[in-house]
């Protein structure tokens, strides 16, 4: 399956302080791996997609449940709603973002004067 370019591919970058050069690595059977894996990756590409079709439906519903609402009032609902949940969903920030922004582009409310800042 091939993942959208802009896709995060290290949700969870680390580090680690002092004068040597250092990286962090899993052991995994015999081999240390770095970042993710590719089934990995895959994982949380399509636990994102999940999440962009319920949240396209989610600001639907809202949209037509409340006709005075703008494009961006619902988003910024919708976004702060996510980044509350986002570590009970296991989301990095790069990811929660990827994920508004695809919510927004398939709903196609993406004037930028009426959503910027919202995300």
């Amino acid at each position: 399956m091939p993942l959208p370019a802009d896709f995060p591919r290290n949700p969870f970058p680390s580090a680690i302080g002092g004068a040597q050069n250092k990286f962090v690595a899993r052991k995994i059977g015999e081999k240390y791996v770095v970042g993710l894996t590719d089934d990995e990756l895959i994982d949380r590409y399509e636990v994102c997609a999940e999440l962009v079709e319920q949240l396209v439906t989610y600001c639907l519903r809202k949209e037509r449940e409340n006709p005075d609402w703008t494009y961006a009032f619902i988003i910024e609902r919708t976004a702060n709603g996510l980044g509350s949940e986002r570590n009970r969903l296991g989301l990095s920030l790069d990811e929660t973002g990827w994920v508004m922004l695809r919510v927004i582009e398939r709903l196609g409310w993406n004037d930028s004067s009426q959503i910027e800042g919202q995300i």
